[in-house]
């Protein structure tokens, strides 16, 4: 394996802990009157929500890049053989974080405003955000270049 680096999301993370401690909060405090498993239901969503977009993966490694959001269930894979270009680029804050489709075509991101843009073959763009694109730029390259002399 060439890289591998797990990036957490403080922020989403930390917005959903707020959210579900005013949930709990109001559901205590303000509505005794509604029924406490619509306060259990939303927490638990949040929670849910924090398992699956909390942290990052990307990693690099015989030809292939691959990110996942948490557990894994929403993960992109790409060989590297169809890679054309790789650059750090800075995004916009307003592109935010999540999975999202910018101008530039699909991005996943977890925190910040750095990440490495690859172009494919197709013409299609995918950015990954990261706190360290440097390393993650090298790896794809090294990997690109591995994936040529092969």
């Amino acid at each position: 394996m060439v890289y591998k680096h797990t990036q957490i999301g403080i922020a989403i993370l930390a917005a959903l802990a707020i959210a579900a401690a005013l949930i709990i909060v109001l559901s205590i405090s303000i509505s005794r009157e509604a029924p406490i498993w619509v306060s259990i239901a939303i927490v638990g969503f949040l929670v849910i929500a924090a398992i699956l977009f909390g942290t990052l993966t990307v990693e690099v490694e015989a030809g292939k890049l691959r990110c996942w959001f948490g557990l894994g269930l929403i993960r992109r894979e790409f060989n590297l053989e169809e890679v054309n270009d790789v650059k750090i680029v800075k995004n916009p804050w307003f592109y935010g974080w999540g999975i999202r489709l910018t101008p530039e075509g699909w991005m996943f991101n977890v925190s910040g405003l750095d990440a490495v843009q690859i172009e494919l073959s197709s013409g299609n763009k995918f950015r990954i955000g990261t706190d360290r694109p440097r390393r993650l730029e090298a790896a794809i390259r090294q990997n690109m270049n591995d994936a040529e002399l092969i």
